[in-house]
C-alpha cells in the first residue's frame, strides 16, 4: 500500500474552540422527526451525504456498508406495509410491558405514514463479508464501522438542512427482500429523509448532564 503526506489544517486554539462551539450548537438542534413535508429534495444533497458517510473509518478499510436510496413511491409503499406488519406485531405481542411504557411518552404506534410521505428513504446495510463470486472475504469490526458511518450520515443530512428519523423495525429482513440485496448484506437502519412538515412537533427532551455521561481521569 502506498502512503502520502497528511494534509492537516491547523487552527489557533481560539478558532478551534469557536468551531467546536458552533458545531455543538448546530448538532444539538438535530431532532428525530416523524412528520415530513412532501416537498421535493435535491438528489445531490442525499448523494453528498452518503459520500460523507463513506468517508468514515472502517476496520482494515473494508468499508463494510451499502446504502440504498429509495424515492419510488411504489417501493416506499411496499416498505411501509412490510414495516407496519412487523411493528404491529411488536406493539401487540412482542414488546415487553416496560418497553411499551418507555415508548408511550413519545406517542408512537405501529402506523408509519412517514415511510411514504418522506421524499427519500435511505436503507443502511452492513456486510459481514464480501462476496467475489462464491468466495467469501471476511470484514472486520463491521457493527462499529457501520455505526460510525451512520453517524456521519445523520450529521451530514442535518448539516444540509434536512430532517431525519432513525427507524429500526425488527426484524428488518423484508428490506433485503424488497430491495433484492445479496445474501451477504443485512439491513440495520431505515432513515426517512426530507423537510419537516410545517406543523411537525417533537417531544421536549432533557439530555443527561455532561458529568453523568463522561468521566475525566
Amino acid at each position: 500500500m502506498a502512503f502520502h503526506k497528511l494534509d492537516h489544517k491547523f487552527f489557533s486554539e481560539e478558532e478551534m474552540l469557536q468551531r467546536s462551539v458552533i458545531f455543538l450548537n448546530h448538532m444539538q438542534e438535530r431532532r428525530s422527526v416523524r412528520e415530513f413535508s412532501n416537498k421535493q429534495v435535491p438528489l445531490d444533497l442525499i448523494k453528498n451525504a452518503i459520500k460523507i458517510a463513506t468517508s468514515a473509518p472502517s476496520g482494515a478499510n473494508k468499508q463494510p456498508w451499502h446504502f440504498v436510496i429509495i424515492r419510488d413511491s411504489v417501493v416506499k409503499k411496499e416498505i411501509r406495509h412490510a414495516a407496519e406488519k412487523e411493528e404491529k406485531a411488536f406493539y401487540e405481542h412482542r414488546a415487553p410491558d416496560d418497553w411499551l411504557e418507555d415508548l408511550n411518552q413519545f406517542g408512537t404506534n405501529w402506523e408509519k405514514p412517514f415511510l411514504e410521505k418522506a421524499p427519500y428513504l435511505i436503507v443502511v446495510f452492513k456486510k459481514n463479508y464480501d462476496l467475489n463470486g462464491e468466495t467469501r472475504k471476511k470484514n472486520y469490526y463491521v457493527n462499529e464501522s457501520v455505526g460510525i458511518s451512520s453517524g456521519f450520515l445523520l450529521a451530514a443530512l442535518h448539516h444540509s438542512g434536512l430532517a431525519t428519523l432513525t427507524h429500526t423495525p425488527s426484524p428488518m429482513g423484508f428490506l433485503e427482500n424488497i430491495l433484492r440485496r445479496p445474501k451477504n448484506e443485512r439491513a440495520v437502519l431505515l432513515i426517512p429523509v426530507g423537510y419537516p412538515a410545517d406543523n411537525a412537533v417533537v417531544p421536549k427532551l432533557i439530555k443527561k448532564e455532561f458529568g453523568d455521561i463522561c468521566s475525566l481521569v
